[in-house]
């Protein structure tokens, strides 16, 4: 099996083009045109190939597709769209991909998970890998795809929150149930009145939708000592649940609050602020 490098071949082609043509589009329309140019060189055919990209992979075996992709990987060859794509609608590579995920091949597990994204199959999976994997960036890309079926292991997530196994995650996780399930409510209102990071635990909440939830969210956003962006988060979970919130507050003096209106940055920007902040120092400046 030879492999190829198709995205070097397409950059060669595409540096050739915009040389020839500089100065002729602008940023944004190179923006847009770049990855119509991807997918129509995907069907180009290639003299030294004598077939397309595409054509290429559409010629193996699922077999040899997974086997392709572990090559690429194994000897640092970039593995191009095609043959991701190619895997993802091949019936048959799901069964193979699955068992790649934890075999400790270095590099590959990224090109995995991509590939399989939130199948069904792949979830349970995901759960017993956030558990031992170091990478915190890749558990919240695991994570991510678990809460689009975070029915599928809701009885983990339980247990693994009641044991204390990566409990944060596990309420991310928990959030995302569609199911109504009262030990999962429960969870959920037990963190928010812990008084703990209020923004994040009343957004589980809103996620959830369960409007039992409202009474304590009314209460927890008329206190006096409460923050602008616990307000803000407060105010959105009411509304989420079918609430509404509409006594006058004066958040003068407040750094956030004083942020937006000195500086006009929108309240929707204003959460990014506090996270770049917080990522920086510890705490927001």
């Amino acid at each position: 099996m030879k492999l190829y490098d198709f995205d070097g071949m397409f950059d060669k082609r595409l540096s050739e083009y915009i040389s020839k043509n500089v100065g002729k589009y602008k940023e944004e329309e190179w923006e847009d045109m770049i990855p119509e140019m991807y997918a129509k060189f995907g069907n180009t055919v290639l003299k030294s190939l004598g077939t397309s990209p595409n054509g290429y992979y559409a010629a193996m075996s699922p077999e040899e597709l997974v086997k392709c992709l572990r090559a690429h990987v194994k000897n640092g060859v970039p593995v191009s769209e095609f043959l991701c794509k190619a895997i993802e609608a091949r019936p048959g590579c799901e069964g193979m991909l699955l068992p790649l995920l934890e075999n400790g091949e270095e590099g590959l597990k990224q090109y995995v998970v991509n590939i399989l994204g939130s199948s069904p199959a792949a979830i349970p999976v995901y759960m017993r890998m956030i558990e031992r994997e170091e990478d915190e960036d890749f558990k919240n890309q695991c994570v991510d795809f678990i809460k689009e079926n975070a029915d599928l292991v809701k009885e983990q997530a339980l247990e693994n929150y009641k044991n204390g196994v990566e409990k944060p995650l596990m309420l991310e996780i928990l959030s995302k149930v569609k199911e109504r399930d009262g030990r999962v409510y429960d969870i959920l209102l037990a963190e928010f009145l812990s008084g703990e990071d209020v923004p994040m635990h009343a957004g589980y909440l809103a996620s959830y939708g369960d409007e039992r939830a409202l009474p304590y969210l009314l209460e927890k956003i008329d206190e006096e000592g409460i923050s602008y962006i616990e307000y803000q988060e407060l105010k959105y979970a009411i509304e989420a649940l079918g609430g509404e919130y509409t006594k006058q507050r004066d958040f003068s003096g407040d750094e956030y609050y004083d942020l937006i209106h000195s500086h006009s940055v929108s309240s929707a920007d204003i959460f990014s602020v506090f996270e770049e902040g917080a990522e920086g120092s510890g705490k927001a400046n």
